[in-house]
């Protein structure tokens, strides 16, 4: 990863991440560092349409290229082409899919929860994928979002409104969170008989299913006897006469049935349902809406409304855990995550990955001055982080005298960009010997790449997320970086001597590193260890 500070927002303090380049290649950087943290992963990708904007939509092939696939399963167990079942218009994008799925899945934590949006095209693939990685019992729900509410289409055929959104979850320890109530959820709640512990609403007093243990009479205050339902009574007759004691069950006037009280006090929340409606989670003329709001055109043809994720994140219990988006486009996971941070104040993460691919030539993104995908993506991430700081201010201006104002989230970004390794290779040219290609290698770093970019391909072998805090010091006329508080210290400079190695093992820190060829002289190098072990034996010291 190749760390770029004047592509970033808030480089010093954020926790949010940007990445640019093959989302594949990032989820492998990705797992040394971040398998099993990730708490929900939110992917919207290519739905093999046919129509191409930032990743590859078409995977189809003709009879020819078909023939000339091989029909073996390759190494990692991908799926290929499959004659009999027609699958050179699926098993590409299959195979484009399925092992970023399974590196996902070991991002994910024991109680995170992977959503999936997908349409009719490839949905049924999809399902068996994921059960086949996850697991059909871990299968938590399909849901159908309305994504339009306009007619479209001939009359000949049906008139589209939905997408799928696939949701499973790692284990069985995930914990799906209730949704906040409305005044809608209440309606149905009041208080006719002034029951001091307020609203209800009447329950079922049935049993689902026949339980002859539960069938008995009910004797009214007055006498009357209330025959059982046919099933059975939902509670036993001790059961009963607590809740008629506590108020929990009442009688009718008429004393011929008992009356359940549910109390809207309660009720937590309110349970999800499979259908999401876009006047509650937002459809794409929402979405295009959103982003014309910030850019004053549609610079992104495909956006997903920022109330999808939002909706996805409310599922998820607790406000402070890692989202991650392997499929970024425009950013609009990155985007809800600050607004549902700025809602509920809560201190959720985002990594996004985005290909980053060319604007395609005379594109509304292109023509707005965007050469690249990551380059609309990144200042979405801006312009809406801009907007919530803007709205928080006005908010805090109408606040009353000494209230206290509201915080800021994290509206920042910090982008890496994939690259090859900061090392040079060590191979021999024909016609070189072995002496002369290691003088080569007296300073081992490709040329261009600078101290930044090397403490970044070192964070990941030591565990330390790219997110993590960095601070520069200067120790005995070095510069040397502290990560994560004291957790890393790193020096790359040249000509390091004993003096600051010292001063490096006195802040005692959980790993130290420096370049071979940074130190001074063959007594600063033959001293380096032995410094540690006398002013931090804990210390793990390492060369590269």
């Amino acid at each position: 990863m190749i760390p770029e500070p004047g592509k970033s927002k808030d480089w010093d303090t954020t926790e949010n991440l940007y990445i640019e380049g093959d989302n594949l290649d990032a989820l492998k950087i990705l797992k040394e560092t971040y398998a099993g943290k990730v708490k929900l992963i939110f992917i919207d990708p290519p739905y093999n349409t046919g129509h191409d904007f930032v990743y590859k939509d078409d995977y189809s092939l003709s009879g020819a290229e078909y023939k000339n696939i091989d029909a073996d399963v390759s190494e990692m167990g991908m799926l290929v082409a499959n004659h009999d079942t027609e699958g050179r218009f699926h098993s590409n994008w299959c195979t484009m899919l399925y092992p970023r799925l399974l590196l996902a899945r070991d991002l994910l934590a024991a109680d995170g929860v992977l959503f999936v949006c997908i349409d009719d095209n490839e949905f049924a693939n999809l399902e068996k994928m994921l059960d086949e990685i996850f697991g059909s019992s871990n299968r938590v729900a399909n849901v159908i979002w309305q994504h339009s509410v306009q007619p479209k289409g001939y009359l000949s055929g049906f008139s589209i409104h939905h997408n799928e959104v696939l949701i499973y979850q790692k284990s069985s320890e995930f914990e799906l969170a209730p949704l906040p109530r409305t005044a809608e959820d209440n309606k149905a709640y009041s208080n006719p008989d002034d029951d001091p512990n307020g609203p209800w609403r009447s329950g079922d007093v049935r049993n689902a299913l026949y339980r002859p243990n539960l069938i008995y009479d009910i004797v009214s205050p007055s006498g009357k006897v209330i025959k059982p339902c046919p099933n059975g009574w939902r509670w036993s007759k001790e059961t009963v006469q607590e809740k008629i004691a506590s108020g929990e069950i009442i009688f009718s006037e008429d004393e011929t049935r008992i009356i359940r009280k549910i109390y809207l006090k309660n009720l937590e929340g309110r349970a999800p349902e499979t259908i999401w409606f876009g006047k509650d989670v937002g459809t794409t003329r929402d979405a295009a809406s959103e982003i014309k709001s910030l850019f004053e055109t549609s610079v992104f043809d495909t956006p997903k409304p920022v109330g999808v994720v939002e909706r996805a994140l409310s599922l998820v219990k607790g406000n402070n855990y890692l989202v991650f988006d392997f499929f970024a486009g425009s950013s609009t996971t990155a985007e809800a995550v600050m607004r549902k941070n700025a809602k509920d104040g809560g201190s959720r993460m985002c990594i996004s990955v985005q290909l980053d691919a060319e604007c395609e030539l005379n594109s509304v993104a292109s023509r707005s001055g965007f050469k690249t995908i990551c380059n609309l993506g990144e200042e979405r991430i801006r312009r809406a982080g801009d907007k919530i700081a803007a709205d928080i201010d006005k908010e805090n201006m109408q606040l009353e005298l000494g209230a206290e104002p509201k915080p800021y989230p994290d509206l920042g970004f910090r982008v890496l960009r994939i690259d090859y390794s900061n090392f040079k290779d060590f191979y021999l040219t024909p016609g070189e010997t072995a002496q002369e290609s290691l003088f080569d290698f007296a300073d081992n770093v490709k040329e261009g790449r600078s101290d930044l970019d090397l403490l970044f391909e070192v964070l990941p072998k030591l565990g330390i997320p790219y997110s993590a805090k960095i601070e520069e010091r200067m120790l005995a006329g070095r510069k040397v970086f502290f990560v994560d508080g004291d957790k890393l210290a790193a020096c790359f400079d040249a000509n390091v001597g004993s003096d600051t190695i010292e001063e490096m093992a006195k802040a005692k820190p959980w790993y130290a590193v420096i370049r071979d060829s940074s130190m001074a002289d063959d007594a600063t190098h033959a001293n380096y260890e032995e410094l540690f072990r006398t002013y931090s034996p804990d210390t793990v010291p390492q060369v590269i």
